[in-house]
């Protein structure tokens, strides 16, 4: 058997492990945040403020910034600082694409009633509770946690993780909306038709049903970049 030795000079990375795993969990708190819809596009990040409420060092969070740069959710602009990224028509178009190829995939595979449909379900009744309760940008996340738990059904970790930089960018990109409810509220009739197309077992109908869904959800963004386009 050959072992191979250690690279010279590792020893003196000895110290970004620590660090390194702090950035990756404040990047994910970020990312959550942004998911969620907590910063907008635009937006510049203090990292005074956002040091000091997270108990972090200014060199643990530019790290966990790079990483989400590197996840197109962030831009540093020199001598100004970092800002939330605005997402192009390009993005948009390219985010649609990439959820086109995971989601439907993962429910096309349905032959049955999955083990997870109480809690598909339970974004969708989020997701009514927030339209009832005119809490739009709950209904929002109420909408991304149900595509998440629709990919989930790969029991990919990878797929997993892919999707979650994807949300993040997709709630930047919903900001678009000068109306939010204009957006998401006409997609709920159609997360019933979904889930209870699931709840059939009936993976190919459900796959053409969410491919529609996707194609009109990013015509419908495309228009809304085009017309703020139009505004300025």
């Amino acid at each position: 058997m050959v072992t191979e030795e250690a690279p010279p000079g590792l020893e003196a990375d000895r110290g970004l492990l620590g660090r390194t795993s702090t950035a990756e969990r404040v990047a994910g708190v970020l990312r959550t945040r942004i998911a969620e819809g907590f910063f907008r596009p635009g937006g510049r990040l203090s990292e005074q403020d956002i040091g000091k409420a997270l108990g972090v060092s200014r060199n643990t969070l530019r790290e966990a910034f790079r990483l989400l740069g590197h996840e197109r959710l962030l831009v540093h602009e020199l001598n100004r600082g970092v800002f939330v990224r605005m997402p192009s028509v390009e993005d948009v178009r390219d985010i649609y694409r990439v959820r086109r190829i995971v989601e439907c995939a993962a429910v096309r595979g349905v032959t049955a009633k999955p083990a997870a449909y109480r809690r598909i379900a339970s974004t969708v009744a989020d997701g009514d509770r927030a339209a009832q309760q005119r809490r739009w940008q709950e209904l929002g996340t109420a909408n991304i946690r149900f595509h998440t738990e629709l990919v989930a059904l790969t029991g990919s970790e990878r797929v997993a993780e892919l999707m979650k930089g994807l949300t993040a960018e997709l709630r930047l990109v919903f900001h678009v909306m000068a109306d939010p409810r204009r957006f998401h509220e006409r997609y709920l009739p159609r997360n019933h038709e979904i889930l209870n197309m699931l709840g059939e077992g009936d993976g190919m109908r459900t796959s053409d049903l969410l491919a529609t869904y996707l194609d009109d959800a990013e015509t419908q963004l495309v228009e809304a970049y085009a017309e703020r386009a139009g505004e300025n």
